[in-house]
């Protein structure tokens, strides 16, 4: 609209302008002649129309032409962006409509592109998925199935023996559901599909009913525990359940990965903003490298030792999980002497 008004604007102020040219040389013989000549084959006021039309069609299309070539790109990049080339340059427009549709388009074609990389990666962590639960459940399952082949054809020397493998398919079966369960907690924690059943709780009260319950655990591995709680209470509301489903977590990592530091150490304290929750043992540190990673689900620091235990690489996935769905963030790090995870509940 604004080029159509200026082409128009544009074009009277020169069909005056031509005006006062030819009223300057009129008194010029040739002119004289074509004035003359004008004047009796189309007539002024008609001569006058067809030189603004002209100029009116002249200047619209100058004007036009920067909007057509923009178009014109719009229109390849929409072909390219259809083709699956959602990297396409979309240049810059003006601030009018049509660049406001570029730019709509640029940030589309940008959308396209990320929902297509978030797709892609999604396959890839399904197959990974997949790969890393196919390998943990199958160690398992093989030995269940090899004892109970020994005993079903009847390859043992007496009823001893026997019991013998039946204890360790038993064993390993139960390994088996622990890495079903642990696969099903991760998945219903990662998708949402769990709800928060919040209370308010004492903090202090709740970490020291866990401690006490992994007493016999922390004297069969010979070490002790130091629980140092603030002097008020520290009140948070959150789902008791799943909060003591990670500490339960932390906690038992400690005493299994941290045996030579014979200590364990819990702590609780309150700021501003957040509730913290430290859980530390004096063992060896992780090491940096590996710090990033813990969290990620099959992640394993040492894989002979994961071996060893039965861990299944989702315990610190889950936790992880659990303490987003309140809101919060579960970290790592080593200190001068110990390692510790963190808890950071919002106040």
């Amino acid at each position: 609209m604004l080029v159509f008004a200026g082409s128009v604007a544009l074009a009277v102020l020169s069909v005056f302008l031509l005006l006062g040219l030819a009223y300057l040389l009129r008194t010029l013989d040739p002119f004289q002649h074509v004035l003359a000549v004008l004047r009796g084959t189309v007539g002024e006021v008609p001569t006058m129309v067809l030189t603004g039309l002209g100029l009116f069609v002249v200047y619209f299309f100058v004007l036009t032409a920067p909007t057509i070539r923009y178009i014109e790109t719009l229109n390849r990049a929409v072909d390219a962006i259809a083709e699956g080339e959602f990297d396409t340059h979309i240049p810059e427009g003006s601030a009018d409509e049509l660049g406001s549709l570029g730019r709509n388009l640029a940030r589309m074609a940008s959308q396209l592109r990320q929902s297509l990389e978030q797709e892609r990666q999604a396959e890839r962590t399904k197959h990974e998925l997949i790969t890393s639960v196919s390998h943990d459940l199958r160690t398992p399952l093989t030995s269940v199935l090899g004892y109970l082949e020994l005993v079903d054809s009847d390859r043992y020397g007496n009823e001893l023996e026997m019991r013998h493998y039946v204890g360790l398919a038993y064993e390993k079966g139960k390994q088996l559901k622990r890495l079903v369960d642990q696969l099903f907690e991760y998945t219903r924690t990662s998708h949402g599909s769990i709800r928060l059943k919040s209370a308010t709780i004492n903090l202090g009260e709740l970490l020291e009913q866990l401690v006490e319950e992994f007493v016999p655990a922390l004297q069969e591995a010979g070490m002790e525990y130091q629980l140092q709680l603030p002097a008020t209470r520290v009140m948070a509301t959150v789902d008791p359940d799943l909060l003591v489903r990670v500490l339960e977590n932390l906690v038992s990592n400690a005493i299994r990965y941290g045996r030579e530091g014979r200590i364990i150490v819990l702590e609780l304290l309150e700021t501003a903003s957040e509730k913290v929750i430290r859980v530390a043992n004096l063992g060896s540190p992780i090491p940096e490298h590996d710090l990033p990673y813990l969290f990620d689900r099959f992640y394993r620091v040492e894989q002979s030792r994961s071996g060893k235990t039965g861990g299944a690489g989702l315990g610190l996935a889950i936790a992880r999980n659990i303490v987003n769905l309140h809101g919060g963030r579960i970290l790592a790090y080593n200190e001068a002497s110990r390692t510790v995870f963190e808890i950071r509940l919002p106040a």
